[in-house]
């Protein structure tokens, strides 16, 4: 069963509550139902042994929680006799023994179990009588990883939490990305560590500050798993959202993974892994949010700690923390010497490029460039994400740049990459295509610059796509074709994204034209600067100020000067700037062809109706 059909198939028992629940609450009680099944057939095999062992040690007054973990082979158990199938055999008291049975699990699962707030939902179901119903309904799920795996089960529940979103006009962003967004941040990650690949027994460290359900946590999993089986990847994770986490926290439990390492609370107000450093991080944060509700506790570390916290470089403005968890990642780094972290982080556009020289933003960008951690900027198709439509962008920040990446950071436009989907699935239109992502990840891979070459016919159809990187030759144009080259690899050094923000004066005149000139202090004798007339210019870093000034300032202001102690210094990634072309206008004379034979149609078809 694909996690779709087991999504809509888990969906039908929204029938049964119809009426007694709003659709906004639906989700209260079928998300931890879900778990609870699953959890419940993967205890089954065993259920027998851990029992058998809970009676042995109990007679002998041993503590058996160590000895049941074992028995039970799954990093949790369930200590009561009850399962879900044999509890629905007792129909008139079907409340009790699933309060009992919840209470029988190890005590890393009861708190997945609260953060649901489940106790509540058994209650309620009983007062209207459904509790049997649904309860009977689950038990004929087979969720057994051998039926469901893990990533069924994983885009299962993210299929859940997607349309329970919907219909409370939720942002379903929040809680998860496209897999095949996740897919190339992973390809991104590991293209260039062969230890992690190869290595037997290596372990490897992966940190998500805003988990989710642990899409992205699982997919790095996955990832590594087929490519090293003999590797493991310790995850670790937060989240705020309580069922999000609650999720996240079973999927990690089934997995093997020690659950402690996912933190519940906000990431940015309460770092729940304080100290720790990792070998990568991914993250998806909320687009757009504004971070008001912490921004005592950030301002507080920023003004405090300074470059010794998390957030020393600056802070961008209230309404978007994307770059606070950029921030936050960057101070999660293993240090260079300790074999250094490389990581992903997907945000919309306005980090780019929002905030002038000396913003908030605009030191952000600064630290990260001057600092050399930013690899690459990959630009993604637009309609990628369930909740916006906007564009995004996955940015790879690492400590361990190869000699040829140092100094110098590689932009990719994929934001042709794509290909419809069959479904909308709300403002998600598009995916990417297994092939598009391997072409993405070759040219990170490769550091090369690349264009991509479209074939038109001579109808202005569109014939074929190639990449033609940088030694390469263009296809062969067909009859009466041509063939359109557009860039889509390019690197820049990290200069080339600096500035500097120079103040122009213009001196203030009297009544008979003379500059007025100042009276005491340091101004004594010196032009006065009319306000009315000051003008700012940005000057690319890698040029020479002066020699700006003169050739784009003087010729049109002869009395003008630089007030250099205003001067600052700007860093912004105009992204879109460095991959326009530049397409001229058809000739006039075939835009007049055009509309006369237009003219002539139209006229053409009027004459036929007097007719």
């Amino acid at each position: 069963m694909n996690h779709r059909a087991l999504a809509s198939f888990i969906w039908s028992v929204a029938d049964l509550l119809r009426g007694d629940y709003k659709q906004s609450e639906y989700g209260r009680v079928i998300l931890p139902f879900t778990v609870l099944r699953r959890l419940d057939c993967v205890l089954e095999p065993t259920k027998a042994g851990v029992l058998a062992e809970l009676k042995a040690k109990t007679d002998l007054g041993v503590n058996p929680e160590p000895f049941l973990l074992r028995a039970s082979k799954a990093g949790f158990y369930n200590a009561d006799p009850l399962d879900l199938n044999t509890l629905i055999g007792d129909q008139d008291n079907v409340r009790a023994n699933l309060l009992r049975y919840i209470a029988g699990f190890s005590p890393a699962v009861r708190d997945i179990f609260e953060q649901f707030e489940f106790h509540a939902q058994i209650e309620r179901l009983a007062k209207t009588g459904l509790l049997y119903q649904v309860t009977e309904r689950f038990a004929r799920i087979d969720l057994h990883p051998s039926k469901v795996d893990n990533a069924a089960m994983g885009l299962a529940f993210e299929e859940l939490i997607r349309k329970f979103a919907e219909i409370s006009n939720e942002t379903a962003g929040e809680h998860f990305t496209p897999r095949e967004v996740i897919w190339l941040m992973v390809n991104l990650l590991f293209v260039e560590d062969d230890d992690a690949l190869t290595k037997p027994e290596i372990v490897r460290t992966i940190y998500d500050p805003t988990a989710g359900t642990g899409g992205m946590l699982s997919v790095a999993g996955e990832y590594l798993a087929k490519h090293n089986p003999r590797g493991h990847l310790s995850m670790f994770g937060q989240e705020l959202n309580p069922e999000s986490y609650a999720i996240c926290k079973a999927d990690m439990l089934i997995k093997g993974q020690a659950i402690e390492n996912i933190a519940p609370g906000n990431t940015l107000s309460e770092d729940g892994h304080a100290g720790r450093h990792f070998d990568y991080m991914l993250s998806n944060p909320p687009f757009g949010v504004e971070w008001k509700k912490v921004e005592k506790q950030v301002r507080a570390e920023h003004e405090q700690k300074g470059y010794d916290g998390r957030f020393g470089p600056g802070l961008p403005r209230v309404s978007d923390g994307s770059l606070l968890f950029l921030m936050h990642l960057l101070s999660k780094m293993r240090p260079r010497s300790e074999g250094g972290c490389r990581f992903g982080i997907v945000l919309n556009g306005s980090p780019l490029f929002t905030g002038g020289a000396g913003s908030g933003e605009s030191e952000i960008r600064r630290y990260v460039l001057e600092s050399d951690v930013v690899e690459a900027i990959v630009a993604l198709p637009t309609d990628m994400f369930y909740n916006t439509g906007i564009s995004t962008y996955v940015w790879i920040l690492s400590n361990k740049k190869p000699e040829a990446r140092r100094g110098q950071v590689q932009l990719i436009d994929a934001s042709s990459f794509w290909c419809k989907m069959r479904k909308t699935l709300g403002s998600k239109r598009k995916e990417m295509s297994d092939e598009q992502i391997t072409t993405v990840t070759t040219l990170f891979g490769k550091f090369v610059e690349a264009q991509l070459a479209t074939v038109i016919d001579a109808e202005g159809k569109e014939v074929s796509r190639h990449v033609v990187l940088e030694d390469g030759t263009a296809p062969t144009a067909p009859e009466g074709g041509k063939v359109k080259l557009a860039p889509l690899s390019r690197i820049f050094p990290n200069s080339a994204f600096g500035y500097r923000t120079i103040t122009i004066e213009r001196p203030q005149l009297d009544d008979t034209g003379k500059p007025v000139l100042g009276q005491r202090g340091k101004a004594k004798g010196k032009p006065q600067a009319d306000t009315n007339l000051r003008d700012t210019e940005n000057v690319p870093l890698n040029e020479d100020v002066e020699t700006y000034f003169k050739r784009e300032v003087l010729p049109h202001a002869r009395d003008a000067w630089i007030d250099h102690e205003k001067t600052k210094t700007g860093y912004e990634i105009p992204f879109t700037r460095h991959f326009h072309v530049f397409e001229p206008p058809r000739p006039l004379f075939e835009i007049d062809a055009d509309l006369e034979a237009l003219t002539t149609r139209i006229k053409a078809m009027l004459e036929g109706l007097a007719a």
